[in-house]
């Protein structure tokens, strides 16, 4: 909040809600290899219908997000009936389906969920089934509410615990398994221009230029972050970093 008031985001309309981390006690496993995805704030996207009451449809973006497109155009994204969600396909621009080769990423359910458990091949979901990246969600909470979404991946998640179904040394972490299994051939899609991912994926992996001035949505998934070093494509982050007032957070760059 201090951040937002005492910068020139001063004059911007905002509401900061309370999510209470009360509500994933005993939900989320353990897991040394990445502790940053058990973040409690990395799971506040299973909850948005607590957060979100008075509003029938939602856009839910990572904190390693930029948007450079008119926000408006993926507000309006089409959600059939039926679905309680968009999202973005891994398998839908060939020049991201390059970039997870190059990095040797699993764009596949293969890369998420455990399939050595009886509990994922009992799902009847092909390994080989293309993921979806939950890092940019429109949702729709009428839809959410009534398929009881939240309940749904509640119970993936205390499964996790007891079986160990997925864990964080597989490709997406904690957050993203649970909901490929709920929305599994349940979900609409996004223009893939509006999520264009994988930038956080590798420190020398690169898109073209040209490519991401089109781009309307920039996503750093991955270990490295603009804000830190390395990275890549920072450039078309700071244009919208706006510096911390207090002088607590800094850009680590070569330089600092």
């Amino acid at each position: 909040r201090k951040w937002i008031e005492n910068s020139k985001l001063k004059e911007i309309k905002f509401k900061v809600v309370e999510f209470n981390p009360m509500v994933l006690k005993g939900k989320i496993r353990q897991d040394a290899s990445r502790p940053e995805l058990l973040q409690p704030l990395n799971f506040v996207r299973f909850y948005l219908p607590l957060l979100t009451q008075k509003h029938e449809k939602v856009i839910y973006l990572d904190d390693d997000i930029i948007v450079q497109g008119d926000i408006q155009e993926l507000y309006d994204t089409k959600i059939a009936p039926g679905h309680a969600a968009a999202f973005s396909d891994d398998c839908d621009l060939p020049s991201t389906h390059e970039i997870v080769r190059s990095v040797g990423m699993q764009n596949t359910y293969m890369g998420f969920l455990d399939y050595r458990k009886q509990g994922i091949r009992d799902l009847g979901i092909s390994p080989s089934t293309c993921s979806f990246n939950p890092g940019v969600i429109v949702a729709n909470m009428t839809e959410w509410k009534h398929q009881r979404i939240t309940k749904q991946l509640e119970k993936w998640m205390q499964r996790n615990v007891e079986e160990n179904l997925y864990s964080s040394t597989l490709g997406g972490g904690v957050a993203t398994s649970p909901m490929l299994i709920v929305f599994h051939g349940k979900y609409s899609t996004i223009n893939p221009m509006w999520h264009i991912r994988h930038l956080g994926w590798s420190p020398d992996t690169r898109y073209s230029e040209h490519f991401l001035q089109e781009a309307k949505l920039l996503h750093w998934n991955g270990r490295y972050k603009p804000w830190d070093y390395p990275s890549v494509h920072t450039d078309l982050w700071e244009n919208w970093f706006i510096p911390d007032p207090s002088g607590k957070f800094k850009l680590t760059r070569p330089e600092s």
